[in-house]
């Protein structure tokens, strides 16, 4: 990857205006923040705190990576349905001890690629095998979005479901004016049409009747979040079934982070697989996501939306992202921001899911097109297809009585273990690795 000149309105070391700096960090703020609050608030996590974890994890991910990449990390999309599973089966508390491990996977993986290069985790992990994962992701997800849309109470049991015509009205709108805005819009709106999209469904449900504003007018402006701190607020309980859900997902966004990093390194045109090296900044998001494990956030990942402001406003400062890293966590202590987040009904956030659930299974349709994976070959038809009716369809294996794989970690283990058994495996670089949110 060559290094290309640009023109940049401020360099990736330049310290901005204080105005500037105010401006700049503010649309990265606005640009991840949809997202970002969408995670916790499907897997019933705090806003507030995963707002404080982003922001952390930001501002540690600057720091290891010698203020020389400006990346924003959001919360993951990747790790929803795990972090669902691993809440059924220990509460939130074993959640936030999977997400660690997960976190510390970046980290031993960083280390190995530091002593050896990169070239033998592009070998475990090829298109052929990332790329339907990521289908399986979102296709995991379709039908929490679908219930999230279409009922008053989307979490109760099958036989319970009540449809409401309101809600999947509201869903509706939400998903047709975000829709819009994605294909319209220019320049920095267009870059927000999930912000957007919830603003505008959020005033669609306040017409509808079905918002809460009591949550709201209760809250305080300044509010402690409730951290969850191991040995603090909880005494962690180590459990092998929560480590085998939320591993696997690690290994599988390793290629979405270096997808981003090399998409980074074109807009910004520096080379950051090479220097400061791929083996910093994914112990860079590692370390964010541990961070946010401590105090009860959600794994963190950089986002596609961030890159796209930097492209379009070639303001490329980590001063820039660590101020959004900053005012992030100032949000997070605000009570009120978090109340209004928490009363978005989720017949709203049903119509966003929609769509971002099936742009995740369209990512991996991609990288498989981009790749130019041939589906010829038997080999390729088959990987992919016992990794996708494996991860959709919800197989499983007992390993013991408390442990078992299943869904999506149970296809990318499988899809990796056909990958290198059987022959005729192509040669795979980082070059083929293309970007993927």
């Amino acid at each position: 990857m060559e290094e290309t000149k640009r023109d940049v309105i401020l360099d990736v070391r330049d310290v901005p205006s204080p105005a500037q700096w105010f401006t700049l960090s503010l649309q990265h703020l606005f640009a991840m923040f949809g997202a970002t609050v969408l995670v916790p608030f499907l897997v019933g996590l705090s806003p507030g705190i995963a707002l404080i974890s982003s922001g952390l994890g930001t501002l540690s991910y600057l720091l290891i990576t010698k203020g020389q990449i400006p990346a924003y990390l959001g919360s993951s999309f990747a790790f929803i349905a795990p972090i669902i599973s691993a809440k059924a089966l220990g509460g939130p508390e074993a959640a936030m001890i999977g997400c660690f491990f997960a976190g510390l996977v970046y980290g031993i993986i960083a280390l190995i690629i530091k002593k050896v290069g990169l070239q033998w985790l592009m070998n475990i992990l090829p298109p052929v095998v990332v790329g339907p994962v990521i289908i399986v992701i979102g296709l995991g997800l379709a039908g929490t979005a679908v219930n999230m849309a279409m009922y008053e109470n989307p979490g109760a049991p099958a036989d319970e479901l009540i449809y409401s015509t309101t809600h999947i009205t509201v869903a509706l709108v939400t998903l047709a004016v975000t829709i819009v805005c994605s294909i319209f819009l220019r320049g920095f709106l267009g870059l927000i049409p999930i912000l957007i999209g919830i603003i505008v469904g959020y005033a669609t449900a306040y017409f509808s009747g079905i918002i809460d504003f009591s949550g709201i007018q209760n809250a305080k402006w300044f509010q402690m979040p409730d951290f969850m701190v191991p040995f603090a607020t909880y005494t962690p309980n180590f459990s092998w079934e929560v480590i085998f859900i939320m591993v696997p997902v690690a290994i599988v966004t390793l290629a979405e982070h270096i997808g981003h990093q090399m998409v980074l390194s074109k807009v910004v045109g520096k080379n950051f697989i090479e220097k400061p090296g791929l083996h910093r900044s994914i112990a860079g998001d590692g370390v964010g996501i541990m961070i946010g494990s401590l105090i009860g956030g959600p794994p963190l990942t950089s986002y596609g939306e961030n890159i796209g402001v930097l492209a379009i406003t070639r303001a490329f400062s980590v001063y820039v992202i660590g101020g959004a890293g900053v005012i992030a966590i100032i949000f997070g202590f605000i009570g009120k921001i978090s109340a209004v987040i928490s009363s978005i009904p989720q017949a709203v956030m049903g119509g966003i899911s929609i769509l971002l659930f099936g742009i995740i299974a369209s990512s991996g349709l991609r990288m498989l097109i981009d790749n130019k994976v041939d589906f010829g070959k038997n080999r390729n038809l088959m990987i992919a297809s016992v990794i996708l009716v494996i991860g959709v369809g919800g197989a499983f294996v007992k390993l013991s009585d408390k442990i078992s794989l299943s869904g999506m970690a149970l296809a990318a283990i499988i899809g990796i273990l056909l990958n290198l058994i059987l022959p005729g495996r192509d040669k795979v670089t980082s070059n083929t690795i293309v970007e993927e949110k």
